[in-house]
């Protein structure tokens, strides 16, 4: 499939790379229409895309209640709320997702899309959540949450999977997380301010484990268990309208497999509630057991009127990685530049950018060229734009969608 089939197959279907774990219930009601893309200049890896709606709707359908939805037409991921159910200061939630292509499975190795390994995957999940406010009243919030999920899924060839390839087993997987979370960020491309720090637990449970691949040379794990931390700061600065934000991210694991290791590549902001992004890499090329992670940028006006902009970014991380996807070099450094806009009423934006992946292996060595695109628009931005206060946090974010992205395009 060439570039612009891509591109109209991703404008057909909308399908979004939207992220999952959530930190409390939002209070903001919010509409959002995201779209990102990331191009390799070089090779052939997954298609690093994003289009989806966000809607957050406080108070709906009844006072004390939270919906919240993000919608593509193969695939929803949603919540319902009860605003203070479980006493003061603490929510209950229920939620539900599911569509095609949601559990599908790129193997990106050595640089390389393995099409031969790559295979699709179809599933849904049912959620119930419980967030807790631990200081009410203070400027910067400390949120926990507790969350519970049942996800089952179902594989199946793509049109290039080896015929000696063995899927592995359709299953249901039992999964459970539990966070703290100081402050947050909003759902926004360049929210006003931000800062966070947060740690988090998850472990997984496969029902149906084993071996898989070319004569069961991998293995999908029966348990997992993730350990992951974030430290964030973004700030808008006042008049001069510069923007900055810095993330140092990192995690470690027990018995990942390729499906729950931690996978870096690309440059999305929004594909993730924790975005591990790598300019200039393919989308997810790393996957790592555990990680350190660094990364900012820096954005500055061009014109009086502060529309156009310039944004330098880079991020760089040591890796160790699951096994069998190994390769030389543990440290990957990508950087990058790009033009942005945003409209005098700032209810949209986009910036256009270039990325070089320093030490990404392709087929001349290393480093790797890609271009991308970014943009935003914000239904409720006349409003949520004139705030510049404590940051909120950012609002309910799926990983399924993400795999749904991967599976339309990376085989």
């Amino acid at each position: 499939m060439n570039l612009p089939q891509r591109l109209l197959v991703m404008m057909l279907c909308g399908v979004a790379l939207l992220p999952t774990a959530r930190a409390q219930v939002d209070p903001e009601k919010r509409q959002l229409f995201h779209l990102g893309y990331n191009q390799s200049l070089q090779g052939v890896g997954p298609v690093a895309a994003y289009a989806f709606y966000y809607l957050n709707l406080p108070d709906w359908p009844r006072p004390g209640q939270t919906l919240r939805l993000a919608v593509a037409p193969l695939y929803l991921d949603s919540e319902l709320a009860f605003r203070e159910a479980l006493g003061p200061q603490t929510h209950w939630a229920v939620g539900a997702a599911g569509g095609g292509f949601a559990d599908s499975y790129s193997e990106v190795r050595g640089g390389k899309l393995q099409k031969e390994e790559s295979f699709q995957g179809h599933g849904g999940e049912l959620s119930t959540s419980v967030y807790h406010l631990f200081n009410p009243g203070a400027r910067i919030p400390l949120n926990g949450i507790l969350r519970a999920s049942f996800h089952y899924t179902e594989y199946e060839r793509a049109s290039r999977t080896a015929a000696a390839f063995t899927l592995p087993a359709d299953t249901g997987i039992l999964r459970t997380r539990a966070g703290l979370r100081y402050g947050g960020r909003e759902p926004l491309l360049t929210p006003n301010v931000a800062m966070e720090l947060s740690a988090w637990y998850e472990a997984d449970s496969r029902l149906n484990n084993g071996r898989y691949g070319f004569g069961g040379d991998r293995l999908a794990e029966a348990q997992t268990h993730l350990f992951w931390a974030r430290a964030m700061f973004a700030y808008r600065v006042p008049e001069r309208e510069d923007y900055f934000s810095v993330n140092l991210s990192m995690g470690s694991s027990l018995s990942a497999d390729r499906f729950t290791g931690y996978r870096l590549g690309a440059a999305l902001p929004m594909a993730a509630e924790f975005p591990l992004s790598l300019p200039g890499y393919y989308f997810q090329e790393i996957t790592a057991r555990q990680f350190v992670l660094l990364g900012g940028l820096y954005t500055v006006p061009l014109d009086a009127r502060k529309r156009w902009s310039l944004t330098g970014f880079a991020a760089t991380a040591v890796v160790d990685y699951v096994a069998g996807m190994a390769q030389p070099g543990d440290w990957h450094t990508g950087v990058g530049g790009g033009l942005g806009y945003t409209s005098p009423s700032k209810v949209w934006e986009f910036t256009l950018g270039y990325a070089y992946g320093v030490d990404a292996i392709r087929s001349a060595g290393r480093g790797a060229h890609s271009v991308g695109l970014v943009a935003q628009y914000d239904l409720e931005g006349h409003r949520t734009r004139r705030k510049s206060t404590a940051p909120e946090i950012s609002p309910d974010q799926s990983r399924g969608l993400q795999r749904l992205f991967r599976g339309v395009f990376g085989n």
